[in-house]
């Protein structure tokens, strides 16, 4: 196995700790959380790019990559959703764009075709992951020092909204470019 695959199943390897830590009652459960999520997000900018540094793309890895992404923000989802900090619409919209795109890749890979990432997809990515990043921290500063306690719930629900609505946008449009590589009568 090469090194960007060991950092996709590395990923999908600390999800389950970064979920534990998420939902522990102890101190600091928040900051370590943090930390964990902010590591498996930097695998996940590391290991694509030494992929095709070092010409290792491989089918492994095309596949794996994006289900450690999708393990990774649903376990984040789940854990908001579970401690009251959304609600269960904005985590089914992204949820539903995740199964609905990755179905139209594999009917795309059967026909032999791709449907590539798209712009749309890495900014959903990257706001994901900074947002989640702003929660954990945030949740670290209430439980150490208390303070914008009133509004934090209110501010996270917004942002998991404003990352519903970007993966809508952006499933919307790799169904548009799906439509065009994707032969439906078979």
């Amino acid at each position: 196995m090469n090194t960007p695959n060991k950092l996709t199943v590395a990923r999908i390897a600390v999800t389950p700790v970064f979920l534990f830590f998420l939902l522990a009652a102890f101190s600091h459960h928040w900051l370590i959380a943090a930390l964990v999520f902010i590591a498996a997000s930097v695998t996940d900018a590391i290991d694509g790019r030494l992929a095709r540094k070092h010409n290792e793309v491989t089918a492994l890895g095309q596949l794996l990559d994006p289900l450690a992404d999708k393990m990774l923000m649903t376990a984040a989802l789940l854990a908001f959703l579970k401690l009251g900090l959304c609600g269960v619409w904005p985590v089914f919209l992204i949820l539903l764009r995740e199964f609905a795109v990755t179905s139209l890749r594999l009917i795309a890979a059967a026909q032999g075709a791709v449907i590539p990432a798209n712009i749309f997809g890495k900014i959903k990515t990257a706001v994901q992951m900074v947002f989640t990043g702003v929660i954990l921290f945030w949740g670290e500063l209430i439980e150490r020092f208390g303070f914008l306690k009133l509004e934090f719930a209110r501010v996270c629900a917004g942002m998991i909204w404003i990352m519903a609505a970007l993966a809508i946008v952006s499933g919307v449009v790799t169904a548009w470019k799906a439509k065009k590589v994707i032969d439906f009568t078979k």
